[in-house]
């Protein structure tokens, strides 16, 4: 009931410039992800509030062609204005115990469950195919009981080292919006830069 959210909320995307331009211009729509290893299922996916983290991941992909499908030659962001609509927020217990009841309903289903699995040095989960086909199950279930389906999906996520020696905290911690909906879309926009010459009249 009160997942919900309260309206509009900023979610940020990298992409390469020509990309961009196309997506604001209206001329292209933004791609929905669909790979099995998608950490939030299939939608488009932003980070919450943060185009710094986009661009950060923007141009990582332009550095490492071979991760992305589409190589990235000049890294730029785009927001969006999102209203969740119905959302599966991650962050409310609640929804927490839809997911392990869609667990079930997979693992009964499956002769051999996908895995998650771990890259790079930091052992993070990067592919998670498990929790992709939890969350596509959650959404088939739903569909198949004719109810109201989730517009998005929301998550936390803890990413990279540590802050600090001993910190709670990781260097890329974000929370990840996957929109289903594209009428949760409201308007694309290039993110400004805040005035640093501004002084209260």
């Amino acid at each position: 009931m009160y997942s919900g959210g309260t309206g509009v909320v900023y979610g940020f995307h990298g992409c390469d410039k020509s990309v961009a331009d196309k997506i604001i211009n209206q001329e292209i729509p933004l791609k929905s992800s669909n790979n099995d290893y998608d950490w939030l299922g299939n939608g488009m996916y932003f980070w919450e509030n943060s185009p710094s983290r986009a661009l950060e991941y923007a141009e990582h992909l332009r550095n490492n062609p071979s991760k992305s499908k589409s190589p990235i030659k000049e890294p730029a962001v785009i927001g969006a204005f999102i209203n969740l609509g119905n959302c599966l927020d991650l962050l409310d217990f609640e929804n927490l115990k839809l997911l392990k009841a869609a667990f079930s309903i997979l693992e009964s289903a499956s002769q051999q469950l996908p895995v998650n699995r771990s890259v790079g040095t930091l052992n993070e989960l990067m592919l998670r195919k498990l929790d992709c086909a939890v969350i596509e199950t959650l959404h088939k279930a739903s569909k198949d009981l004719g109810l109201r389906e989730f517009d998005s999906v929301r998550g936390v996520f803890w990413e990279g080292k540590e802050l600090y020696p001993g910190a709670g905290f990781r260097e890329k911690d974000h929370i990840q919006l996957c929109i289903r909906n594209p009428n949760c879309i409201k308007g694309f926009f290039y993110p400004r830069e805040s005035d640093k010459d501004f002084t209260a009249l």
